[in-house]
């Protein structure tokens, strides 16, 4: 926002609520991917049947960041009309 804005009790409670239903989503996609990943080193056989949802959960949990990420610049009137930052030493690991 280029102002100061000024959040009311109720929707910092509604951002926090909606931040806490996507961290409860975003564990419940890693809890996935961690059950697949034991179950494929126990039974190495069942890997195929895994396999396919261990590799559908990262999209998953994008699509909550992006929903979430989404809902909160609205809110707060953030646009992406900013200037883009210079890339870090540390966006190259990604």
């Amino acid at each position: 926002p280029l102002h100061p804005i000024t959040l009311t009790p109720a929707q910092v409670g509604e951002l926090h609520q909606k931040l806490g239903d996507v961290r409860h989503n975003i564990n419940n996609h890693l809890a996935l991917i961690v059950a697949a990943v034991e179950l494929i080193r126990r039974k190495p056989d069942l890997s195929p049947k895994f396999i396919e949802s261990i590799g559908l959960q990262p999209e998953k949990v994008l699509q909550e960041l992006k929903a979430f990420t989404q809902g909160f610049e609205s809110q707060l009137g953030i646009t992406n009309d900013a200037p883009k930052r210079e890339p870090r030493e540390s966006d190259a690991r990604m």
